[in-house]
């Protein structure tokens, strides 16, 4: 019950978000510069910058993921052939 409880509150969050930046980009252009809607919403170059900036900030956290797990799998690897090297080396002598 949790579980989509948590997956309507995340679909009702991602829809009011979506209808915001569709209201802001794609209508409010053509609102008069003087009326009170746009004051519900920040400036229009904000509309370019913040996906921009998520996007960035997004690749940034995959590329430092993909890092992480990299430098781990080379670790694992590189213990997993020197115990294999100390185990023939044993059976050597």
């Amino acid at each position: 019950m949790l579980a989509k409880l948590t997956g309507l509150m995340m679909l009702l969050v991602a829809s009011a978000v979506f209808l915001y930046y569709t209201i802001w980009t794609l209508f409010i252009p053509f609102v008069d510069d003087g009326h009170p809607l746009h004051d519900l919403f920040p400036p229009r170059v904000w509309a370019i910058r913040i996906p921009v900036i998520l996007i960035l900030v997004g690749i940034a956290v995959v590329g430092s993921f993909l890092s992480v797990v990299m430098i781990r799998s080379g670790r694992k690897k590189a213990a997993k052939e020197k115990a294999k090297a100390a185990v023939q080396g044993k059976k050597k002598n």
